[in-house]
């Protein structure tokens, strides 16, 4: 069936072997629960074990990152694409137990981290090759898994549609998000020269500038444009703009973004469907871009994870920029992490965890 094996580390053999069953604990969205109860909606059941493609690995799962596009999965607003796993869960820590015939530089009982097509709420998940890195020096599994999604995207967003330069101005929005925590550390790390940041308390603006933020605006008690504005004066405006707000936030970004500044949509948590006027666009000279991660293919996020190997990994390496994370729940009790994540209180990332270390 195209999977190659070696000798195994005794604790992988047993696994393994226990793999005969062809089952495993996965969590699933239960169809017959009405959605309007939430979270409640998740429930852990025996699924199959996933068959292992040429290019794939599969995963043991240490722990998995939960995420907001695993919520709007949840609700219905985010499904897969065309063959990827129904499974909410889109970044892992774990060993790999399987490889399929095409792998040639990951091996049985390797830990890694990864980023994933889906499946990543159960306790074996496939990942492609290219899509998975080996753990930082110093980091352990559950601090890995704490990774993926938060800095292939924020590498892909910032730096290369961004194209974030050393000496540069930025606004991250949701500053303590696991996003904004990942953008924060990223920036000042690259040499950005204001780093700005929204968040919702007066103890997330520590936390962020904990983090490297220069200039926090918590949003529930000040304008943001304007006390942007009051900072930089008017003549000194912004190289780049991440957004995960969108809604009346747009317009407000766009003016205040300098001459041939970057806007950058990753989500639109006020809505997606909005006014926008052209005139500073097409004054300034302005970029307004927007991605998802999900529906790259194979081949770009492999080229991401490259990336992040040679730029990203001898940071955190160094201790430079480090995963943050809030909670850490069984793989059992989804439904009370995803309500931790809903509930705008967590700073950083959210774990289930699933074999642990």
């Amino acid at each position: 069936q195209g999977i190659r094996r070696s000798i195994f580390p005794s604790f992988v053999r047993g696994v393994c072997r226990s793999m005969a069953v062809k089952t495993c604990r996965s969590v699933i969205v239960d169809s017959s629960i009405d959605p309007q109860l939430g979270p409640q909606v998740l429930r852990a059941t025996d699924c199959p074990v996933p068959d292992v493609g040429e290019d794939d690995v599969l995963i043991r799962v240490a722990y998995a990152g939960v995420n907001r596009p695993d919520v709007m999965q949840r609700k219905g607003q985010y499904p897969p694409p065309p063959g990827d796993s129904p499974l909410l869960g889109l970044e892992v820590s774990g060993h790999i137990v399987s490889v399929g015939s095409n792998v040639r530089h990951l091996k049985e009982g390797d830990q890694v981290c990864a980023l994933t097509p889906g499946g990543g709420y159960s306790e074996f998940c496939l990942a492609p090759q290219g899509n998975c890195l080996p753990l930082p020096r110093g980091l352990g599994l559950r601090e890995a898994a704490a990774l993926p999604e938060n800095f292939f995207t924020v590498w892909f967003n910032v730096f290369v549609l961004g194209r974030l330069l050393p000496g540069e101005n930025i606004l991250i929005h949701g500053g303590t998000s696991g996003i904004g925590t990942a953008a924060i550390q990223l920036a000042k790390a690259m040499g950005a020269r204001k780093i700005f940041a929204t968040v919702g308390s007066a103890q997330k603006a520590k936390e962020a500038k904990a983090l490297g933020a220069d200039h926090v605006v918590v949003y529930k008690e000040e304008d943001f444009e304007t006390k942007i504005r009051e900072i930089n004066g008017k003549d000194d405006g912004l190289d780049v703009i991440l957004d995960m707000v969108g809604g009346d936030y747009v317009n407000r970004n766009i003016r205040l973004l300098r001459t041939g500044g970057r806007h950058v949509s990753i989500a639109f948590q006020k809505g997606s469907k909005i006014e926008i006027d052209l005139m500073p666009v097409m004054m300034k000279k302005l970029e307004l871009k927007g991605s998802t991660m999900r529906r790259r293919t194979r081949e770009e996020k492999a080229e991401i994870a490259r990336s992040l190997k040679e730029n990203v990994w001898p940071l955190i390496e160094s201790g430079r920029v480090k995963p943050v994370i809030s909670a850490e729940v069984p793989m059992q009790d989804a439904a009370r992490a995803h309500s931790l994540l809903e509930s705008g209180e967590v700073i950083g990332k959210v774990l289930l965890k699933v074999s642990g270390e």
